[in-house]
């Protein structure tokens, strides 16, 4: 299927064409299957020093009049040492740092509420930007290693019905800086020991997994995205030095992104959210679908595999009665075998973490277990994925900072849950 669209012949002939960009400085209310591509804001982040290249920080500071190793120096201090505090700035002459805080690390995230669970392990900030917009990231311990799960946007223009932030529709794109200081803030909380460890347990005092998988389709957001991935994995002092294997990026399906992050040989680990092998499902579950469909996505997915040699994770929500039928573990299986043989993904199978409001809950135990086992048997890596944070709305699917819903919003989305359920029902 080419990318222009999917086949008109199995989709509704009485349903208007809805895929269109929302008009700027109106409110979002997005219709079932309507995709919001251009943001509501487009307000800049003041620039600071995480947008820069390390050769843009030393230039910058010589504009002030100052060495070039200065900024080496603020550099360290805020990728190694997770801090932009002047009083910590022992280094630097005690009259030049509030100078340089003010130019190179204005105030990006101010912490609204922090919600804990799992005993301290799991926590979930909400920020907000310097605009008002709330956005929010969620940090977990487990043994020997913390991962943090980023936000790239404001909201969320997919509009997968089944998703918090797909209800919110797209505030504004975040900058390469706001992204980044998600991740320092969190490197921080490590280090002052905010993030409990168990007991006897070797504390690990820094982000050793970075998640796209907040608020966001990150691959929406692309240059900045793809900025903050080469920032993570840069050593110090240009960025953080973490491994690009640690580093995971998820797409609902932005196949032309996925090969351009291919070409620019962005290092990172692909993680497709599919959630549906069939396109009739798969248009009403995520919208872009109907745009580059299963074909065109698993395509790049597959060329993105062939480029770099890193497996891609297939992510998969699983809904009750919706699209964990055994049939559709085949078809899934089918599909991804047809394009490239077993050993090129990795399916992860989601429990649904139900969005308030919706009729739409997690599969039962059996059925998830049987979801997977059809895959195994296929010769699929497949493993259940935990869901850290539910109980703090923390978990895949539920970050969701802001949501207002009309009564208007509210019927579209409900006549589109029984348009899915209808579609999900129809072979069975």
């Amino acid at each position: 299927m080419s990318a222009t669209g999917s086949d008109p012949s199995r989709r509704p002939v009485d349903l208007p064409d809805l895929s269109r960009e929302a008009v700027p400085g109106e409110k979002v209310a997005l219709a079932p299957g309507q995709l919001q591509l251009r943001p509501t804001r487009r307000g800049k982040a003041p620039s600071h020093l995480a947008d820069l290249t390390l050769a843009e920080r030393r230039a910058a500071v010589v504009e002030m009049g100052l060495p070039a190793f200065r900024a080496n120096q603020l550099s360290k201090h805020y990728f190694d040492h997770a801090t932009t505090d002047p009083d910590d700035l022992t280094d630097i002459p005690k009259d030049l740092r509030a100078t340089l805080v003010e130019r190179f690390f204005p105030p990006l995230l101010e912490l609204v509420s922090m919600q804990a669970a799992d005993h301290g392990a799991t926590q979930k900030m909400l920020w907000r930007l310097f605009d008002g917009s709330l956005v929010e990231s969620v940090l977990m311990r487990y043994t020997g290693r913390v991962t943090l799960c980023i936000s790239s946007e404001a909201g969320c223009g997919m509009n997968c019905p089944f998703c918090a932030t797909g209800q919110m529709g797209l505030t504004r794109n975040l900058s390469a800086a706001e992204i980044l200081e998600q991740v320092r803030i969190a490197n921080a909380k490590l280090a002052a020991g905010e993030v409990p460890a168990q007991e006897g347990e070797n504390p690990v005092t820094r982000v050793s997994n970075i998640v796209f998988m907040g608020m966001g389709e990150p691959l929406a957001n692309y240059r900045p995205v793809a900025t903050v991935c080469k920032r993570l994995n840069a050593p110090s002092p240009e960025g953080f030095g973490m491994s690009a294997r640690s580093i995971t990026v998820s797409t609902v399906g932005l196949a032309p992104a996925v090969r351009k992050l291919i070409k620019e040989e962005i290092p990172v680990t692909l993680a497709v959210s599919l959630h549906a092998p069939d396109d009739a499902l798969r248009d009403e579950l995520v919208p872009i679908n109907t745009r580059f469909d299963v074909d065109e996505i698993l395509s790049a997915a597959h060329e993105y595999f062939q480029a770099t040699g890193r497996r891609v994770s297939i992510e998969y929500a699983l809904i009750r009665d919706i699209n964990d039928q055994a049939h559709r573990a085949q078809l899934l299986a089918d599909r991804l075998i047809a394009k490239g043989g077993t050993g090129w993904v990795h399916v992860n199978p989601i429990p649904l973490n139900p969005v308030k409001g919706s009729k739409w809950t997690a599969s039962d135990p059996f059925v998830e277990r049987r979801f997977v086992e059809t895959l195994r048997a296929a010769g699929i890596r497949a493993t259940i994925r935990d869901t850290r944070g539910s109980d703090i709305d923390g978990a895949c699917g539920q970050l969701a900072a802001e949501v207002l819903e009309s009564d208007a919003h509210r019927a579209d989305r409900e006549a589109r849950v029984a348009r899915v359920e209808a579609i999900a029902t129809q072979d069975s």
